[in-house]
């Protein structure tokens, strides 16, 4: 299958978890499943956009009180002629026509001169930002510092959420040690460390890594005891080869296939599959880098659609360097920025993390793609 339909596959195939409330403290890095609407104009009253004086009419103006952040005017309507001493926020009282900054001011007793100010210079008028009613956020949408801070102006104390997605990761491979260096035909586990944090950035909850032996049965184990996790991720055991259980167990267990092998370099034995129970399975390459690929492949467009975020859309810029082209798959590289291009840090071999460590982002560089044309980039979360 093409890179970028089983990428589009894998987010279409999923269906949102159930919403719930949460504190706007418990809601960062959620997703949204509601719509953020101004319940009331934005901002709610006229608002000094200046330190300074409110004015009405022509000048020099007798100042006549004073209006604070949080106060109000207790007199009314200003007059023609007439001036308070007013600070950035303050509602500006009726009548003012517009605020004098307090450096443009020339103050002496309880007169004020300045200069005459065009009709509501420095008053942010009531519904300038938004009128009550106006959709500010889609649900959907990542909750970011600044979406909180949103809601919060917009008198929100909870919001409906989707939850992360939990992601139950299984390491299998008896070459794989845990601790310390390798000793001969023994592997380090990188996938074990470096897949919970990948999970976290893509919007998922990873559990504990639960490491699997290559015999018999002791997959189906594992699934079974993976518990209430929405997806479960395998790295290894994607192939054909006589330890490799995954796709015999998946065919046991009447799964529906969703994505068998993608045509990409490195991770091309990648799945996608369903359970009859409804739990997802993500099947990765168990060399480290393959196994990166096929994560943003597969792994992050699934978490998306778990989460009801939309596919993100992949920026196009052009590359630099030695690009290894392929007429029938997409190649996908690390890249670093070199100002408003993307330099690739050479082809990746699927066993070696290097490129990726230190890259900015990884190139998707299409099959047939040529020179002059842009290629899609996976950004790291958040950029």
């Amino acid at each position: 299958m093409p890179w970028q339909q089983a990428r589009r596959l894998a987010h279409a195939s999923a269906r949102p978890v159930p919403a719930r409330p949460a504190d706007l403290a418990q809601a960062a890095g959620l997703t949204l499943a509601q719509e953020i609407v101004t319940r009331s104009p934005a901002p709610a009253f006229d608002t000094a956009a200046m330190d300074g004086f409110a004015v009405a009419g022509a000048g020099p103006w007798q100042v006549c009180g004073a209006v604070r952040a949080g106060t109000v005017f207790p007199a009314g309507e200003l007059q023609a002629g007439q001036a308070v001493e007013i600070s950035t926020g303050a509602p500006v009282p009726a009548g003012a026509d517009a605020v004098l900054p307090v450096e443009l001011a020339v103050r002496d007793a309880d007169r004020v001169l300045g200069p005459r100010l065009t009709p509501g210079r420095h008053i942010r008028r009531t519904g300038e930002d938004a009128p009550a009613g106006t959709r500010l956020a889609p649900s959907g949408s990542r909750i970011g510092p600044a979406l909180l801070g949103l809601a919060a102006a917009c008198g929100y104390d909870t919001l409906q959420v989707r939850p992360r997605p939990r992601i139950q990761i299984l390491v299998t491979g008896d070459e794989l040690v845990h601790h310390g260096r390798p000793g001969p035909g023994q592997v380090r586990d990188a996938l074990g460390p470096m897949l919970p944090s990948l999970v976290q950035d893509m919007g998922g909850q990873a559990a504990a890594v639960c490491h699997v032996p290559d015999r018999p049965g002791a997959l189906a184990d594992a699934f079974a005891a993976a518990g209430a996790a929405e997806v479960l991720a395998v790295t290894g055991s994607t192939s054909v080869g006589v330890t490799d259980h995954l796709r015999s167990l998946l065919d046991k267990q009447a799964a529906r296939w969703i994505v068998d092998t993608v045509a990409c370099r490195p991770g091309h034995p990648q799945l996608l599959a369903q359970l009859a129970d409804g739990r997802w399975v993500v099947g990765l390459p168990g060399n480290p880098y393959a196994a990166l690929v096929a994560a943003h492949t597969l792994l992050a467009p699934l978490l998306a659609g778990l989460a009801g975020r939309r596919l993100p859309v992949l920026p196009r810029v052009p590359l630099t360097g030695q690009v290894p082209l392929s007429p029938d798959r997409t190649q996908v590289l690390p890249v670093r920025w070199d100002g408003a291009v993307a330099r690739v840090l050479g082809e990746q071999r699927s066993a070696f993390l290097n490129g990726a460590a230190i890259g900015d982002a990884l190139a998707a560089v299409p099959a047939g793609w040529r020179g002059h044309e842009p290629a899609p980039l996976i950004l790291p979360a958040g950029l």
